[in-house]
């Protein structure tokens, strides 16, 4: 086995083969004038058992691109088979019709890799998991919640209450809760489809004052909800709210607004490289894959 360290996920993939005690093949990549991609792999990969790790962060277009043209590359040059760790997977939110006529964005996404022959699928916490069950290969969706808590636990905040800032991530919330210790909650949050208006309110009647709360999300992208929720905890009393998520896209100003609405900090791990990456998912997917 080798693991081949796509341009978006270059430091991740090398961490995945330390881990896993296996050689690594880096990958030369470019833009073409016209906005094309460049592929070429940096050492031969001939009979090997390839691992393409290649997040798919924004922009997103280009690095589904090279990951494509990695796959369809690596086995052109007679690897033994090809298997994808793709730790933030673009389109993945886009998992049904919301409006008459809309793509179903990730099912073309799927579409394409099982025409490419992929063997294997790794994610990390994927916004709707669901989506995998008719991929016509073999898919693994990773729970980074335990990385996650054992930062906190490790950063000395002892029983902290966990909360989710929509329905959906209730699950991680009381995962993660169940992990560091003390109590969880969330809150309902509406948006308008057609002007992207979200309205928020808390649903659990837990007293959070004087408290530490750990804010927990799959994906903080534009900061919109996240900024809210922190602001609602704060004004209900919370002492520190930290923020924490998966997948740290942070769109324009979403760090800066983040803070502002009195978080303590943001936290993430490295499926998305940012300073904010605090906490890797190396070894979570080193085990996925040995």
């Amino acid at each position: 086995m080798l693991i081949v360290c796509g341009p978006a996920s270059t430091t991740l993939g090398h961490k995945v083969a330390e881990t896993l005690g296996v050689r690594s093949v880096d990958v030369d990549s470019k833009l073409f004038p016209d906005g094309e991609c460049y592929i070429r792999f940096m050492e031969d990969l001939k009979d090997d058992e390839a691992v393409i790790v290649q997040s798919t962060y924004p922009p997103s277009n280009i690095h589904l691109m090279q990951l494509f043209l990695m796959i369809d590359t690596a086995l052109d040059l007679g690897v033994k088979s090809v298997s994808v760790v793709v730790p933030y997977l673009a389109y993945a939110r886009q998992d049904k019709a919301f409006r008459p006529n809309e793509a179903v964005s990730i099912k073309t996404i799927l579409h394409i890799l099982e025409g490419l022959k992929v063997g294997k699928l790794v994610t990390v916490t994927a916004h709707e998991p669901e989506v995998f069950q008719n991929a016509g290969f073999p898919c693994i969706n990773l729970s980074a919640i335990e990385v996650l808590s054992e930062y906190f636990m490790k950063a000395g905040i002892r029983r902290p209450m966990v909360f989710a800032p929509d329905k959906k991530a209730r699950r991680m919330a009381e995962e993660a809760s169940r992990l560091i210790g003390g109590d969880y909650g969330w809150f309902s949050k509406e948006r308008d489809r057609i002007t992207g208006e979200i309205t928020m309110r808390r649903v659990d009647e837990h007293n959070v004052e004087g408290k530490d709360i750990i804010l927990l999300d799959d994906i903080i992208s534009t900061g919109g909800t996240t900024a809210t929720a922190v602001k609602m905890l704060r004004e209900a009393g919370a002492e520190r709210v930290f923020s924490a998520c998966v997948h740290a896209l942070l769109i324009d100003d979403a760090y800066q607004r983040i803070l502002n609405s009195g978080a303590e900090a943001v936290v993430a791990t490295d499926t998305i490289p940012r300073d904010v990456s605090l906490v890797t998912v190396a070894q979570i997917i080193a085990k996925a894959i040995k």
